[in-house]
This record gives structure tokens, C-alpha cells and sequence, in this order.
């Protein structure tokens, strides 16, 4: 393998992943099986925001394909940045409750097993 395919290979890796998302967004969402077992409402996400993270993906993955040799190379960059702070920017309300809901990580914690236990939980 030449050392010039490498980039073809990690823009075709990164250009799947943009359609995967894009794919995502734009697919229904009762396409879901079983039931929700969740103990809080799911916070919606952007479809249009997800959609922009999706475009910007792919214009990342251009600039990484077209090389040195692209002359939109720098164009690319800078159409995915902007897509993808706008993207973020609509979905800033689903990444925070990502990132700052914690209650998958407390089950199992003290107070489950206080309760298997018979104690009372500490408040």
C-alpha cells in the first residue's frame, strides 16, 4: 500500500460516518424496538441540527480526501465548522442532558443497595 491511499481510506472511514449520521437524522424515529424503560422524558434532539452535524462530517471528510491538491480544501473546512456550530448550537439542549444527566451511573450506587439492605437511604 502507497502512503497516498491512507488519506483516501480515512476520508471514505470519515465520509461513512457523515452519511451514518445524516442517515439518522433523516430516518424515522418508530423505527425503535421494544419499549422505552427510561425513569426521565428523553430530550428531544434537532433533526436539523443533526443533519448539519451530518453535512459537516461530510465536508470534513472532502477536505480530507481532496489533499493538498483540492483548491476547496480550505472552503470545506470552513462550510464544516460553521455547519457544525450550528448543529451543536441546535442540539445544545440534547448534548447537555448527555453530558450532565447522571442517573445511569447512580444505579448500583449507596442507596440501591441500602434499600436491597433493608436501611433506610440517607436523604
Amino acid at each position: 500500500m502507497r502512503v497516498e491511499t491512507i488519506p483516501l481510506i480515512i476520508g471514505i472511514i470519515v465520509a461513512l460516518v457523515g452519511l451514518a449520521i445524516l442517515a439518522d437524522a433523516w430516518l424515522p424515529e418508530d423505527m425503535a424496538f421494544g419499549t422505552d424503560r427510561r425513569r426521565q422524558e428523553r430530550t428531544e434532539r434537532s433533526i436539523g441540527g443533526e443533519a448539519c452535524l451530518g453535512l459537516a462530517v461530510l465536508c470534513f471528510a472532502a477536505a480530507i480526501i481532496g489533499r493538498d491538491t483540492w483548491r476547496y480544501g480550505t472552503v470545506a473546512v470552513i462550510v464544516g465548522s460553521v455547519l457544525f456550530v450550528i448543529g451543536a448550537f441546535a442540539n445544545r439542549h440534547f448534548l447537555r442532558d448527555r453530558i450532565v444527566n447522571r442517573g445511569a451511573l447512580r444505579r448500583g450506587g449507596l442507596a440501591d443497595r441500602e434499600r436491597a439492605a433493608g436501611n433506610k437511604p440517607k436523604p
